[in-house]
């Protein structure tokens, strides 16, 4: 591929995939109260990735404190698995892409909450949001990124708990 192809499949594909973070931090803001700090996404052969940081609630983290790590992850799982519709619909109206299945998985330590989506084909060879994928991590470039925490230096600190005794401010 000639290098001005390359670059121009590279700006057409980080704007699709930073479309994408940007999309999903919205909506986890709109039906959580709440989004990530940072979105990532990442596209290869059939497979769409979105690594989203920060965006714990309150409440939470609160639990994690309580070492309740299992009913957060339940109840996150039961709320992603009723948005399953929305979170689709969403990707397909992005990609043009028909979505045939989705999973999101949140983890601790750090708190990211990880989507993934298959498509019912691979994307066709060169694709520019597979070249952005593909030239943000060689060339370490943000393709694809949200980054909230540059915009209102926002955290997720954890919340004040019987062993701490004090808010996150107060520490």
């Amino acid at each position: 591929m000639p290098e001005d192809d390359l670059r121009r499949a590279e700006e057409e594909g980080g704007s699709l995939l930073a479309r994408i973070s940007n999309e999903f931090v919205t909506m986890q803001k709109e039906y959580w109260g709440l989004g990530p700090v940072q979105a990532k996404s990442y596209m290869m052969d059939d497979l769409l990735l979105i690594v989203m940081r920060g965006g714990m609630t309150r409440a939470e983290l609160t639990m994690i404190d309580f070492d309740k790590h299992d009913l957060v992850r339940n109840f996150r799982q039961t709320f992603q698995n009723e948005m399953t519709k929305n979170l689709t619909g969403k990707i397909e109206q992005l990609t043009g892409r028909k979505v045939l299945t989705y999973q999101s998985q949140m983890l601790f330590h750090p708190d990211m909450v990880v989507e993934l989506f298959v498509f019912d084909r691979e994307a066709e060879a060169g694709s520019a949001e597979i070249v952005a994928t593909a030239e943000g991590q060689i060339h370490d470039r943000p393709h694809g990124v949200h980054d909230e925490t540059a915009r209102t230096g926002e955290t997720t600190d954890a919340a004040p708990t019987a062993e701490t005794g004090a808010s996150p401010e107060q520490t």
